[in-house]
């Protein structure tokens, strides 16, 4: 009987929408199960969401003090130990499944399949490759398990409104002494974070300095939207590297995405390219973003943000 185990991805004690689109991933490999981990210092929260993810059969939490902060280094040793009945074990393709999923191939000592956006066969994958401008079929040998992070822009969530079981489970896993989690330091704000939102912001170069982006927070506050920018902007200084999109930085599918003062290099659009509706505003005609633009417009965005808040109103 072939198995999938979902990896949960928490925000805090709550359950990451990223899971929910692996559960999506996970509903075409034609498995007989699906079922969700959920590792934490206090799971209730999570299991009680991932159970009303349709197509999910079962819900497993190991909960433990030392799983409350998401440590690769812990988490990835009692994954592997509750691997061992299941066919496939998938991640997200996001900053926490890029760093727990490479250690759990190795523990089972497979490969890893990276970014899977599509599939093909219980056993063959596509992956973007060159920032998305090839695809590549990946193929898992009969016998193996596959072990693989699911690129998240890629597949809608799984929808709700199952009733899945929620089983405590145990594992015989040696618990690493030489890491420990010292301190979590962010940017506290009610933003939506970028790799879940469905609207999304983002400024580029051409927004001028840090203080500027001050337009942009109030634009997507405005409309409930997480915010972005290009590297260009990270790079000049105006916002911090955790807010960078594209083939360096997050890649995102936001059902709406407005770029102001991004011209649209490469790198860039590898990043919103899955997007639902892209709006691009930059006083270049010639801007490259003008190609993929689902809406266009010429003009100064310094000009162009005020009207639109305008327009929006209270």
């Amino acid at each position: 009987m072939s198995k999938v185990l979902v990896i949960a991805e928490l925000d805090g004690h709550a359950l990451n929408p990223s899971t929910a689109k692996c559960v999506a991933c996970a509903s075409q490999l034609s498995a007989d199960a699906i079922d969700v981990l959920v590792l934490s210092d206090q799971c209730s929260d999570a299991t009680a969401t991932a159970a009303t993810i349709d197509g999910v059969s079962k819900v497993l939490s190991i909960e433990a003090i030392h799983n409350a902060n998401p440590l690769a280094a812990v988490l990835a040793p009692q994954i592997a130990a509750a691997a061992a009945d299941y066919e496939y074990v998938l991640g997200p393709s996001t900053t926490f499944g890029k760093d727990v999923m490479p250690r759990v191939a190795a523990l089972l000592n497979v490969g890893q399949v990276s970014d899977i956006m599509a599939v093909e066969s219980p056993r063959s994958f596509k992956r973007p490759v060159y920032a998305g401008n090839a695809i590549l079929t990946v193929e898992v040998p009969e016998g193996k398990k596959v072990i693989a992070t699911v690129r998240t822009a890629s597949w809608k969530e799984a929808s709700s409104g199952n009733s899945a079981p929620v089983e405590a489970l145990t594992v015989d896993a040696e618990i690493p002494v030489h890491t420990r989690f010292v301190e979590l330091a962010s940017e506290a704000n009610e933003r939506p974070d970028l790799q879940v939102a469905k609207k999304v912001i983002s400024g580029g170069r051409g927004i001028g300095s840090a203080e500027n982006f001050e337009l942009v927070y109030k634009l997507a506050d405005k409309i409930g939207a997480g915010v972005g920018a290009s590297r260009a902007a990270v790079d000049a200084g105006y916002v911090a590297n955790d807010m960078q999109v594209g083939q360096t930085g997050k890649i995102i599918a936001p059902d709406l995405y407005m770029a102001f003062g991004i011209s649209g290099a490469i790198q860039h659009l590898t990043g919103i390219k899955d997007a639902g509706t892209i709006v691009a505003i930059n006083k270049d005609p010639e801007a490259p973003i003008f190609e993929i633009a689902d809406i266009g417009l010429v003009g100064d965005l310094f000009e162009i943000i005020p009207e639109l808040e305008q327009k929006l109103g209270d």
